[in-house]
Formats: structure tokens, sequence, C-alpha cells
């Protein structure tokens, strides 16, 4: 803590009219005087806490008059919301914090990161007001994270179910995923022009409206999807307004995150079933009667032939003619199998027709990973050229490290997942040894479904869940794969990963990726994912393969997951050789 900051004041009372009066009228020792002051006479935050079937759930505010706002919520039980009846209900608490140098904007600031570490911990259900203010300018913008550590240390010590550690919060997957996020300038420009374009969609009833984000990996297309979608929400309940919006995303892991965050924030319960998958979404919608938005996060994952349970031909499409407006977040360079394969000259009629409405934009920061544009200009190089440049000196606080074994690796790795700032440190690899999530491996060659390199063997991931005890299962549930702790002990795939971060990421080139004459070679016959290796019915008719294009995006998905660092061995002799060679 700095020594011109002061400490915040953090009290603790029973949340109830009788607590609030004697808190208010006590009368303070006179070296108590100044934090009465504070308390009374400056802008406070506050939280109501309550539990409910052994979870939390949470009331998050900030006032210029404690006393007067918490009688409000006491008030009438006429006029009480639902979440203030509970308050006389529940053994609920009411914490309220103070500080010499709050001001509007600064307490706005410490509400809004306060809802938003909230809403990610595991053990707290519902956050009642979770709708941010975040602010862009004032003074002293520059104390903020000072003066927030130091509450959130403070409400540690009063509760620490309730308050866990700041880097636990920041390694869930709801975290990374919330709309509470404060958004760059550049996520605000897109936030607003979607906003713009709906308004106008919905007043003018037009219908089949497109709006086409692109955005590489790591620049934020997920929280500009979430932040977007609750926004108009937000707006609708403001403006005593009916919507009807629905966020997509073909991803079993992503999915469970976007449910979560909905629940958190009261959407189900009031709106129903807002957030699925593609398929269901086409299913339980017509053209007839098209909902307002469909938001479409990863729209790269989206089908583009039929399979299974879809029956159609191209799933973007058919969500556009049930929407009025469909704005899609899309990453070329993330496509995997060849049901999400796009030809070139069909992406491009979309392309074209959200620039024809001025509906088309890109998104170019990179957010996630803390690279350089040295380093960034190296992994683009390996996974889009096939160049292998010499590696830059670790900088920015990223490093890649190459490592002489798969066992050092892994060791390096769980040692880095055994510090509480890089927890979500996890071991993933390309598609190159079998795997099958329907049938199990024959016992009396191995137990699971392995990475095996020499004498090396990890179990792939979700391998290991069946051998949890029901308690264990019920302690991840929800969890996304590299935020369960047994994981550490399994090897990780785009299938789980994609879309999510790691602290440190152990990239595992397999036999599919090799250097040959000077270039970096993406191998379809030495890889395990039919997905992607397999023949593709193009719109004329003919069949192709597009094996080396998707295991090159399968390599990027990979080396773009380590916000701090990454980690390599590559199994191909001469690949491991030149990546030693350009460490050096």
């Amino acid at each position: 803590m700095s020594a011109r900051v002061a400490n915040p004041i953090i009290r603790k009372i029973e949340d109830t009219q009788d607590a609030l009066d004697f808190f208010e009228s006590v009368t303070l020792p006179a070296e108590d005087e100044k934090t009465q002051d504070i308390i009374m006479n400056f802008p406070t935050v506050y939280i109501h806490n309550w539990q409910e079937s052994g979870d939390f759930e949470v009331y998050v505010g900030e006032t210029n008059d404690i006393f007067r706002r918490t009688r409000e919520h006491y008030g009438a039980a006429s006029d009480k919301k639902a979440w203030q009846s509970k308050l006389a209900e529940k053994d609920a608490s009411l914490f309220i914090i103070g500080h010499e140098h709050f001001n509007k904007s600064l307490t706005l600031d410490i509400e809004n990161r306060l809802m938003h570490y909230l809403m990610s911990i595991d053990r707290v259900k519902h956050v009642h007001n979770g709708r941010g203010n975040p602010q862009s300018s004032y003074y002293p913008m520059e104390e903020l994270d000072v003066i927030f550590r130091s509450i959130w240390r403070g409400l540690r010590r009063e509760n620490k179910e309730l308050f866990p550690t700041e880097s636990s919060i920041k390694d869930s997957a709801i975290y990374k995923a919330s709309p509470l996020h404060k958004l760059t300038k550049e996520q605000e420009n897109a936030r607003d022009l979607i906003i713009q374009k709906v308004k106008r969609a919905l007043e003018k009833n037009e219908t089949k409206q497109l709006i086409f984000i692109e955005g590489e990996a790591g620049t934020g297309k997920t929280v500009l999807n979430s932040s977007t979608f609750y926004e108009l929400y937000c707006r609708a309940e403001e403006d005593k307004k009916e919507l009807d919006c629905h966020l997509l995303v073909n991803h079993d892991e992503q999915i469970t995150v976007y449910e979560q965050i909905a629940e958190k924030l009261g959407l189900t319960e009031k709106y129903g079933k807002v957030v699925s998958k593609p398929t269901s979404f086409i299913n339980n919608h017509t053209e007839e009667n098209p909902v307002d938005i469909a938001f479409v996060d990863e729209a790269h994952l989206l089908l583009t032939q039929g399979k299974q349970s879809y029956k159609g031909q191209n799933q973007l499409q058919d969500i556009i003619e049930r929407s009025r407006v469909t704005v899609v977040m899309f990453d070329e360079n993330q496509i995997l199998t060849t049901e999400q394969f796009w030809e070139a000259q069909i992406l491009e009629q979309y392309r074209e027709q959200a620039k024809a409405s001025d509906n088309y934009m890109v998104l170019e920061k990179q957010l996630r990973m803390q690279a350089d544009s040295e380093t960034m200009d190296w992994i683009d190089s390996f996974t889009k050229d096939g160049e292998l440049k010499k590696i830059p000196a670790s900088s920015s606080g990223y490093s890649i490290r190459v490592f002489e074994s798969p066992e050092q690796l892994d060791k390096e790795i769980k040692k880095r997942a055994g510090e509480t700032d890089s927890a979500l440190s996890r071991v993933i690899a390309t598609y190159d040894w079998e795997y099958s999530s329907n049938n199990k491996p024959e016992a009396r060659l191995m137990k699971y479904w392995e990475v095996l390199i020499g004498k090396w063997h990890k179990p792939w991931n979700r391998e290991l869940e069946s051998e949890l005890s029901k308690k264990e299962k019920r302690a991840i549930k929800g969890l996304a794969w590299a935020e369960q702790p047994q994981t550490i002990d399994e090897v990780g795939s785009t299938f789980t990963i994609q879309g999510f971060d790691l602290n440190y990421a152990g990239v595992i080139l397999g036999p599919s990726v090799k250097y040959r004459n000077g270039k970096i070679i993406f191998d379809p016959s030495a890889s395990h994912n039919s997905k992607a290796v397999r023949n593709r019915t193009l719109s004329d008719g003919t069949k192709k393969k597009f094996g080396e294009m998707l295991i090159q995006h399968e390599v990027r998905v990979l080396m773009t997951r380590g916000v701090n660092g990454m980690y390599i061995y590559a199994c191909d002799p001469e690949l491991q050789a030149e990546l030693i060679k350009a460490s050096k």
C-alpha cells in the first residue's frame, strides 16, 4: 500500500433496521471521529449478502448517504423487491465500505469491480443488481487498483468463503467472459455500433440484418459479445420494453459459462432460456416468428453442412432467417473441422452483406496475451506462414521456452500450476493420439486414451473425471476443463481449450507438425482428428481435403492460449532441433 493512500474503512453489521440505527447513533471515541465522518458524509459502497441453500446471494451498491439508502431497501413491505424481502428472512449481513478519497466516479468503479468479482465466484449464485457503470477518467483513477486490493483483503478477513483470493477469481472462466468488464475504446466503439444498429432495425421493423465482427484470438470478442447482449437487456428493462434476445455458441464448455452468467444475473429467471447452442435455437424458432436479436460467439464454429441433429446446410443462414438482427463474432483462423469449413466466396458474401450496411468491424488490439509485437510476430510466422524465426527474448511479462523432453515441460507446467498467480497452467497438445468419447481403449493396452511420447504418457482431457467421487464431481460441476483440479494430470485439446485462457500453456506439437526443407509442415496423415482430415463436399459437388489448413488452425489455437507464456516440445526430431536452435 502506497504511503499516501489511506486504508479503507470496512464495517460489518447485521442487515437489520435495528443494527443500522445503532450503528448510526453510537458515539465513537475521539480517535474514530474521522472514521465516523467518512461513513456519514462521504460516498460509500455497500454489500448486502445472505445465504440460500448454502450458496450466497448479494446486492452491491454505492450511495452518498448509506443510512438513507439502506432504509430505502428496508422500506415498506409492499414496495420491496424480491431480494429485499429476503433480508428479513435470512441471516443477512451488510458490509459498509468507506475511504477518504471516495467520490462518485471512484465508488462507481469499486461497485462495478465488486459485482464483477462476486459474479465470478462459484459460491455466489445470484448478483441482484448486476449492471455495472464503469467510469472512463477521473481523479483519483490511478488509486483505484491500490484501494480495491486493500478493500478485497479487508473483506477476505471477514469472510473467506464469500471473498476468495483475487487470483482464483481472475482465473475463472466466468470472470473472463463476464459482461461487467470495463471495455477498451475499441470494444466500446463496437458495442455502440451494435446497439445503434439494433435500435434502428427494431424501430424500422427490419429483418435478416447481419452485423459481422472479426477478430483474432484474444482480441476481446467474447467480452464484447456478452457485454452488448446484457446491455441490451438492461436498456430494455429501463425503457419497460419487451426484448427477445438470444446468445448462441457451438462449444460445450463456453455454453456452460454463458448459462452460469445468465443465471447469476437473473436473466434465466426473468426471460427463460436465453443461452443455447445453434442447433437447438434453429430447431425451436421459425422464420415466420423471428427473435429480435441473436448473438453468435465463436461463429467460426457454426456448421456449414448437415450433421446428426442439424439437418440444414448452413447454420449462420438459418440463424439469420430466424432473427431480425444477427450479431456474429468470427475468426477465420480458428476453424478446426471440415463441418465448419467456409468456402471463400460464400464467407465473403456474408462479409459484403454486412459491409453494405456499414455493419462490419475488425477488432485488432490483443488483450489476452501479455506479449509484445515481436512475440506475436513469431507466433504469426509459425502458425500462418510456416516460418520458424528466432524466438524473441522474454519481455512484457510473456516468455516462450523450448523443452528438451515432455517430462521437463510437464514438470514445469505443474510447478507453475502450484503457484497462486499461475494456477491455471496446463499441458495441451495437437490431436495426434487416438481418442474416442464413445468407446474406452482396450484394457490390456491402456487404462485411458493417452498422449504417449516415449516413456512419458498422460491421459487426454475428460479421462480422469470417471475416477472422481460423487463429492468431487459435484465440486467441479460447471467449471471449465482447465479450472478442474484433476486436469493438471491430463492433456487438453482444442475441443476443451478453445475460447479459454491459461496462465502458461505447455504446448506439445505432435507428429502432424514437422520441419522439412526450412519450412514448418502440417501433415494430416499423422493426425487422429478425423473431423479435420476427411473429405469435404463443396457447393459444386466436388470433394476436397483441407487437413493441412485445419491442423495449422489447430496449432494457432493452442499457441494463443497462454496469457503469460508458452512452453513447447515437438515430437518431430527436425522441428524439435530447430526450435532449440531458435531459442538460443
